[in-house]
């Protein structure tokens, strides 16, 4: 098994639970089209908030029941959105009247969550944006700023203006100014810093700290510290930020994007939308690792959107990731209203249908050791304290499964569904299979189980 870098925070919990749910919710379910529809839109604050900051009442909201949703899923741990890049806040934030409780909603909306989600057995995780498209204090950026097209606009100005001067001629009268002036990005990071702080002093012992995002940083830096190209470490002060962080909270996991580097600044590399082709490395080293993906196409509510994947496909990308030693982060956004769509509930529903029967070829698993080799449309999970290595039939074949190398190892195989006999041929038919020495044939029955997503052999090592 690959081993890992050991990094300040606990991931001994994280790399045994591997399975979490995502929450992204916010303003951006009452428009219902992508929780950057503020950027992609480029909706000035005004409208934007005349639109649904005034009108998010989300009545339908029971937290009780989005934890049973997880907990029946399989999942261990979750993370939601306190302040997503739009700004605005789920708790009663103490630095900023931009929160939910001067919405219609007129509640804090983290307190009564991190609760029903404790109480299922659920772990804590708080994402919280860098990125803060509202806050009247943050330089507006030329990338994903709402505002980003008065900084196109200033470039053509300032052009039109040293042009104007080198030949003599007048200002243009169109000249609207820095769209920055007044603007100071310390005051931002005092804010940022200070509601981190609120969130690690106030909802008890939290496990995870997932930050989003950093961008063009080093581009930035060349530019002389110029926040309208991009954004890293010295936008937000993470050196002091992460200090903070692991002085209220030693053990915390903390996710990659704070732009520190591995060991010194983050816990666990976080790829999203993309399923990785091997263990994640940095610089040639294995690290704790975790996939964050959603069930569709975005993260916030999306009502029109129809990409949705299926059950069956995200349990094979659940397997697929801890068959390469890490976790799945998987996203649900909720409505306006405060509720789970059907689309979400169903596929949580089948997951853990999956997961009431196979989740120990999950918890507590990882990357099987190199010499055990994967056989043909399968993955492998193994777990080191049980001894035991999970076949994960992605593709059924007819009757037989070659395990090579294994024959000397195998003990005993059954199905983990319902712990039925998986027999093992005896020499001789072993051998007409095109087994022998250390290859080994198992002998499935014809027929798929009716019912199982995928099916799962449960091997039993000799020690």
């Amino acid at each position: 098994m690959l081993k890992t870098l050991q990094t300040p925070g606990d991931t001994s919990w994280f790399t045994h639970d591997r399975f979490g749910l995502f929450l992204h919710w916010g303003l951006y379910s009452l428009p219902a089209r992508h929780e950057w529809v503020k950027s992609r839109e480029q909706i000035a604050d005004g409208t934007y908030d005349d639109k649904y900051f005034k009108h998010f009442d989300p009545d339908l909201y029971d937290p009780e029941l989005w934890a049973k949703a997880a907990a029946d899923a399989g999942m261990k741990y979750f993370v939601i959105t306190t302040k997503h890049h739009e700004g605005f806040c789920l708790w009663d934030s103490k630095l900023t009247d931009y929160k939910a409780t001067n919405t219609p909603a007129g509640r804090d909306l983290l307190t009564p969550m991190v609760k029903a989600f404790r109480g299922r057995g659920l772990r804590t995780g708080f994402y919280h944006s860098l990125i803060d498209w509202h806050h009247p204090k943050y330089i507006i950026d030329g990338q994903n700023h709402p505002r980003r097209g008065e900084l196109k606009f200033k470039d053509e100005v300032d052009g039109m203006l040293a042009q104007a001067g080198a030949s003599g001629g007048s200002s243009p009268s169109a000249a609207k100014g820095d769209p920055n002036a007044g603007r100071n990005q310390q005051d931002y990071i005092d804010y940022l810093h200070g509601q981190v702080r609120e969130l690690l002093t106030g909802f008890g012992d939290v496990d995870v700290l997932w930050f989003d995002f950093s961008w063009n940083s080093q581009k930035a830096r060349e530019a002389g510290v110029d926040f309208t190209l991009g954004k890293g470490r010295e936008a937000w002060g993470s050196e002091k930020l992460y200090k903070m962080i692991r002085e209220l909270m030693p053990n915390i996991v903390l996710n990659d994007r704070l732009d520190l580097p591995l060991g010194d600044g983050w816990d666990v590399k976080t790829p999203e939308q993309v399923q990785p082709r091997q263990w994640v490395q940095v610089d040639g080293q294995p690290v704790v690792w975790e996939a964050c993906q959603t069930l569709s196409g975005s993260w916030g509510y999306h009502r029109d959107e129809h990409s949705w994947r299926d059950t069956d496909e995200l349990i094979r990308c659940l397997i697929d990731n801890v068959s390469k030693g890490g976790n799945l982060l998987l996203n649900v956004g909720p409505t306006g209203r405060g509720e789970f769509d059907e689309r979400a509930l169903s596929r949580l529903e089948g997951i853990g249908q999956w997961m009431r029967r196979h989740s120990r070829s999950i918890y507590g698993c990882t990357q099987a050791p190199a010499q055990f080799k994967v056989p043909t449309d399968c993955r492998l999970t193994y777990n080191p304290t049980t001894h035991r290595l999970y076949v994960h039939v992605f593709a059924y074949p007819y009757k037989h499964i070659l395990l090579e190398g294994l024959a000397p190892q195998v003990e005993y195989a059954q199905f983990l569904h319902d712990a039925s006999e998986v027999r093992l041929p005896d020499a001789w038919h072993n051998k007409q299979l095109g087994g022998g020495g250390d290859n080994l044939y198992i002998e499935l029955p014809q027929m798929k189980p009716k019912g199982v997503a995928v099916p799962v052999v449960e091997i039993f090592l000799k020690r």
